[in-house]
């Protein structure tokens, strides 16, 4: 039976955990459709998601529809848990993008539809709520459109818009109107097509849809598919749409084991739970898995999806969707055998903000450290960073809503009563030019040939280590790169450049200002060490020998001193905005962007409504949000995501280190050697 592991996505309140439903209802896995409003779907089972009426955490749940197995991961919808969704999307063979057809393409919708495009998922476009008052099917296609994707067709039709009666009519073969549309669509994609069709060849009904059907699993056409989750309109087309449009997968259950866990949880002891979506071969029972970097375990239990439940099994074989336990040093983004998939990749922007969690309780500052760990497992972007001088927790966020449901999450899984500081904005560093520094061990100075003359510190050095490093800007959005340079390759043990690879990603974790340096180059351009020595007839002596230990506590004083010969600058996150208000709301609305240092383009008029767009820093946003309904008298509507970074204006913003400040050289060596050399 082949698989299709099929991604549920929209912006939040578009309807898709009530398109789950009906799905289910429809597979015959519920015999009752659960409402997010009563908070009893199949999906969102934790009680936080079931009383806010929002979904949190992806979930799991397994259908068959004809000859395939579907395992439906439904996503999160609000943009504040954007990280959920980009955990699933390297796991999926196809997703379905739904849309309010009231409230039309929105902000995440536009987000969503990007990444979905740009990753080559095949994607079909269902417009939801045809069942609701306002709801406008042509204007949300032209809206898909012009802000989605013109490579579009509509499938079918809606009739009795905004009443209990609405319903969907597919188009077929008799509809001359839909039958150019549809050759005209596969005429732009496939060159094949285009000749018959230029040559005036008679072309059936099924080739077309033959045609629609591999266009769609190339992700480079949508059909479009209206209904209502609710009443189930529209709802039966677009299951036989799933399994007729979107590929599934048998995969080599006897092929090399390679999977990918997109979600880490922990069962009712405490126990680590992965969730792996396998590429290749087979996972059993006390299969012994290599997973991550290095690690290993031996596999204790496993559990599959089948029929709405996950249910004990013997193994998990290519193409499905498993849990794993007994995988304790397990992370999210792990590769289990052979990696298939880029685990760092990453298609959403970062955390922006940040703040500091407080226990109420000055004693509950260890369960609280417990605490967040175990978050931090199923969402690694929070980042618990400890700041040991300052006695404080860090926490990255997306968003206000987040930041409730984490204190939330505390007080009722952890029983921890805390609360937050203000929230700030998350900048970045990004070097100006290109610097070089290094740090010579005794008499085994190594002096290779280097186009950039590095920086010498006149200070003793007191570890049996030689780095030379040199730090030059990378492309945007290039991240880190760490390289050798020709002349130092093959001059020591594998283990210390990887030492001095491992200390320079996280010592750049906090650059000159404090921030993560990002979008560079590092090359290391000198390389010296101690080989295993001991005295006579005994044992190896470390005093004498160089180890890893060395290459990590130098490397972060020769990177540090390098970087700031090369300088950084700090930039700021930028969110892009779209305001629609009334047009008589201009007027108040543009010098209350102004004083928030928004950028705002010229407006554009549209009857007796008015389009603002532009830029605003992240810090902002929520300003503007606060502020939105008494500027346009509850009218307008606020749309914004993370589009840019751009150099801070004023004075240089700066982040207390939590490091031990190699930037500081007396400081570093008394925290890490304990003595000034």
């Amino acid at each position: 039976m082949r698989t299709l592991n099929l991604g549920i996505l929209a912006h939040v309140d578009a309807g898709k955990t009530s398109l789950t439903e009906r799905l289910l209802y429809g597979a015959g896995i519920i015999d009752e459709i659960g409402s997010v409003d009563d908070g009893n779907t199949q999906t969102d089972s934790m009680a936080l998601e079931r009383a806010r009426g929002i979904t949190i955490k992806s979930a799991v749940v397994s259908f068959a529809i004809n000859d395939v197995t579907v395992n439906l991961i439904d996503t999160p919808g609000h943009p504040d848990f954007i990280a959920e969704v980009e955990r699933v999307l390297s796991v999926l063979d196809g997703a379905v993008l739904v849309i309010s057809a009231v409230e039309g393409v929105q902000a995440q919708t536009r987000v969503l539809m990007r990444t979905l495009q740009r990753l080559r998922i095949p994607t079909l476009l269902f417009v939801n709520k045809i069942d609701r008052g306002g709801a406008d099917t042509e204007r949300t296609f032209q809206a898909i459109k012009q802000k989605l994707t013109p490579a579009v067709i509509a499938m079918g039709s809606a009739g009795s818009l905004g009443t209990r009666e609405a319903s969907y009519r597919r188009h077929d073969a008799t509809d001359a109107e839909f039958m150019a549309s549809l050759a005209e669509l596969v005429a732009d994609h496939d060159d094949a097509f285009l000749a018959a069709y230029v040559a005036d060849e008679a072309i059936s009904y099924d080739r077309l849809r033959a045609d629609l059907a591999a266009l769609t699993g190339q992700a480079q056409v949508h059909p479009v598919f209206y209904g209502s989750a609710i009443t189930g309109a529209g709802v039966p087309e677009l299951s036989a749409a799933i399994t007729e449009f979107l590929p599934a997968t048998e995969g080599d259950a006897a092929g090399p084991v390679s999977g990918s866990v997109f979600k880490v949880d922990r069962g009712p002891a405490g126990e680590k739970i992965a969730y792996v979506r396998m590429f290749s071969g087979t996972v059993r029972i006390r299969d012994r898995l290599q997973f991550g970097r290095g690690s290993d375990a031996k596999v204790t239990a496993v559990r599959v999806f089948d029929r709405g439940s996950a249910v004990p099994a013997t193994g998990v074989a290519a193409g499905a969707i498993g849990m794993l336990w007994g995988l304790g040093d397990i992370q999210i983004g792990d590769a289990i055998g052979i990696s298939s998939t880029d685990a760092a990749a990453h298609y959403f922007a970062p955390p922006t903000l940040e703040t500091v969690v407080v226990p109420r309780e000055r004693s509950a500052k260890g369960t609280l450290r417990v605490a967040l760990a175990q978050l931090a497992e199923a969402d690694p972007l929070i980042n618990v960073r400890q700041d040991d001088i300052r006695q404080e927790i860090y926490l990255s966020l997306y968003g206000e809503v987040q930041k409730e449901v984490i204190q939330a999450t505390l007080a009722e899984e952890f029983g921890l009563d805390v609360s937050f500081r203000e929230t700030t904005t998350i900048c970045v560093e990004r070097p100006v030019g290109t610097g070089a520094a290094a740090e010579f061990m005794g008499a085994q100075n190594v002096s290779p040939h280097q186009n950039t003359a590095p920086t010498f510190t006149g200070d003793p050095n007191p570890f049996l280590a030689t780095v030379g490093l040199r730090v030059e800007p990378g492309p945007i959005d290039s991240g880190i790169t760490f390289g050798l340079d020709n002349a130092v390759l093959g001059t020591m043990p594998l283990a210390f450049f990887k030492a001095v690879e491992e200390s320079v990603h996280e010592t750049l974790h906090q650059g000159l200002h404090g921030w993560q340096v990002t979008d560079c180059a590092v090359t290391m351009t000198h390389t010296g060490y101690a080989p295993r020595q001991s005295h006579a007839h005994q044992g190896f002596d470390k005093s004498m020998s160089s180890t890893g230990w060395d290459f990590r506590c130098l490397t972060p004083l020769v990177l540090m001193a390098a970087l700031k010969q090369a300088g950084t600058t700090v930039y700021e996150p930028m969110h892009g905005f779209r305001i629609e208000m009334p047009a008589n709301a201009v007027g108040t609305m543009l010098p209350a962007l102004t004083k928030l240092d928004a950028v705002p383009q010229t407006p554009t008029m549209s009857g007796s409504t008015c389009v603002v767009e532009g830029a605003i820093p992240a810090a902002r946003v929520y300003e503007l949000q606060q502020q939105l309904p008494a500027l346009t008298r509850g009218e307008g509507v606020l749309e914004s995501a993370f589009d840019h970074y751009q150099p801070s204006q004023g004075a240089i913003p700066t982040r207390p280190r939590t490091d031990h400040n190699p930037l500081d050289r007396k400081e570093y060596l008394l925290r890490v050697v304990r003595r000034v050399v």
